[in-house]
């Protein structure tokens, strides 16, 4: 089983290059008015709308450190928050923002016996 989560944009172009460029997504399917992409197994979509929503946070999982590191300077100028580790819930994350304001996160579980796939 797999789901899409679609977000409303104003700026469709700009946003799917941040993604694909910074995050290394990849389209998946372009549709009249939507482009949906994917990282590894996580789908999300952003169509045309005539107002953007920003809220909730675009959580991207990494199999370690090195990875949050490599996302965190390929985002580069859009971290807000550089990469740190969060003892409340036993990761490693930085935060960043896209062309229209959203959340982005990326993080690594620490706990080894966390398995979310």
């Amino acid at each position: 089983m797999t789901g899409i989560v679609f977000h409303a944009t104003e700026r469709r172009e700009a946003v799917v290059e941040f993604y694909r460029e910074r995050l290394n997504a990849t389209v998946r399917l372009e549709q009249p008015d939507c482009t949906i992409l994917a990282f590894d197994g996580f789908l999300f979509g952003f169509c045309e709308r005539d107002a953007a929503d920003d809220c909730g946070i675009l959580t991207f999982v990494y199999p370690d450190r090195d990875g949050v590191d490599a996302a965190s300077e390929r985002l580069g100028d859009a971290v807000v928050t550089e990469p740190r580790e969060n003892e409340t819930y036993d990761i490693y994350q930085c935060f960043a923002e896209d062309p229209e304001g959203r959340t982005v996160e990326c993080q690594v579980f620490l706990d080894e016996g966390v398995d979310i796939e």
